[in-house]
């Protein structure tokens, strides 16, 4: 998984990127990603880049004007740096006439555009001045980058950029030891790490400098901590070329809409140590962290959410629910915010399901955004299974009584070893109850 489709980049974007940390190298890093299949990329800045970062680049275009730099069209290629002339060793930053000249430009050429919107004097971490950051409205994506390798040392100008700043938004005094307490109150501050991102605009946070094992665990819990003022926080060590994880919010549906014909009454009703199966499934979901949680109702409709109304979830009735179980899946996808990255989907007569096992599906999926990731129990495909959102598109067109399994020839599925039988087990008749609640 390069850096590119860690974030998740498609088409022909315009991304800016913020903070400190390695932001120039994620900036080469992303340009490289992109134009791997052979189309030009145009870097850019709204601010100074050091000398030494042209030479990162293909080729360095320099112009205060748009008709400075009209030759540009007529040699697209390689990863093309465009900035304003030399100021000692360093460039200028494009003004905003330009940089919507050349934002044009790469629209109609459907160039990606990626744009350096502030500096940072080569600190891991950096709080921005009232000038900064120059993102233009325009910018799809903000990419906000911090040096793991800032946390644990003190709060001065060695390691952080603008000092004074830090201290003010994550209330430590200057000299303090850097916490991931603060650092992730200057990051989700309007005035910190969310600073003049346009409204619209995906926010990624980019946790590199992430070389140990030891940062690398401290950058997971600082990912629960991002989101959701971030839709993804990716984890990373770019000087050792490596991704660790991509972390993104994960939806639990639980498909409670089925009439359990065959058993003879309303399996999400049945008795699990004092609960309905329902509940407890969707108490399993939220206290493995899923969010949102869906609860898809359709038979029973009514009792059924009765049982639930009560939990910090949201109930969609499927109208559509005696078609089979495709338009439940449906019906919970339509509920999800185009922010979410996955979804897992649980099925209400299995209580059994642990939030130990939703935990691994997520942190697996979270390694390299894997399509589909499946428990495997003793050789056997499991369920729950975690979907990526790449594979919502095709799970929308499903009809019929069909489950997600029917797109499982379409993507590769990755199996999570599992020692649990009971995710094997199937309610079918008040026989297999019987066997699971005594089993328990």
């Amino acid at each position: 998984m390069n850096l590119a489709q860690a974030i998740r980049i498609l088409n022909a974007p315009c991304l800016a990127l913020i903070g400190a940390g390695g932001k120039t190298t994620a900036l080469f890093r992303l340009a490289r990603s992109l134009n791997e299949a052979g189309e030009p990329v145009i870097v850019t800045a709204s601010t100074h880049l050091h000398i030494d970062q042209i030479r990162l680049a293909d080729s360095h275009w320099t112009g205060t004007r748009p008709e400075e730099l009209s030759a540009l069209e007529d040699n697209l290629h390689g990863v093309m740096l465009v900035t304003g002339p030399m100021d000692g060793n360093r460039t200028v930053g494009l003004d905003n006439n330009t940089i919507s000249w050349l934002r044009a430009m790469c629209g109609y050429h459907d160039l990606p555009m990626l744009i350096e919107a502030d500096g940072a004097r080569r600190r891991p971490l950096k709080a921005p001045a009232e000038h900064e950051p120059a993102i233009p409205e325009f910018v799809e994506t903000v990419i906000v980058v911090a040096g793991m390798e800032g946390l644990g040392k003190p709060l001065t100008d060695e390691y952080v950029h603008r000092p004074e700043i830090f201290s003010r938004l994550s209330g430590l005094e200057l000299g303090e030891t850097i916490t991931p307490e603060a650092l992730t109150r200057v990051l989700t501050h309007p005035a910190g790490g969310l600073k003049n991102i346009p409204p619209g605009a995906r926010r990624v946070a980019l946790l590199n400098q992430a070389d140990t094992s030891e940062l690398q665990a401290q950058a997971k819990t600082l990912a629960g901590k991002l989101l959701p003022a971030f839709q993804s926080v990716v984890v990373a060590s770019l000087q050792q070329s490596q991704i660790y994880a991509v972390h993104e919010p994960v939806a639990g549906i639980v498909l409670a809409a089925g009439e359990s014909k065959r058993f003879g009454q309303p399996k999400q009703l049945l008795d699990w140590h004092g609960k309905p199966f329902v509940r407890q499934v969707t108490e399993t979901a939220l206290a493995a962290g899923l969010s949102p949680v869906v609860v898809v109702t359709g038979a029973n409709a009514e009792v059924v959410g009765s049982t639930i109304h009560d939990l910090p979830i949201t109930i969609h009735h499927n109208l559509d629910w005696q078609t089979g179980q495709s338009s439940s899946l449906q019906t919970g996808l339509r509920a999800l915010s185009p922010a979410i990255g996955a979804a897992v989907f649980l099925l209400a007569d299995q209580p059994q399901v642990t939030p130990t096992v939703l935990r691994a599906l997520v942190d697996r999926h979270s390694l390299d955004l894997s399509p589909v990731v499946a428990p495997q129990v003793q050789g056997q495909r499991g369920t729950p299974v975690l979907f990526d959102r790449v594979t919502f598109q095709d799970l929308a067109s499903l009809t019929g009584d069909v489950g997600g399994r029917a797109i499982f020839s379409k993507f590769p599925i990755t199996y999570l070893p599992w020692h649990d039988e009971s995710l094997l087990a199937d309610i079918d008749t008040p026989e297999d109850y019987r066997k699971l609640v005594n089993g328990a």
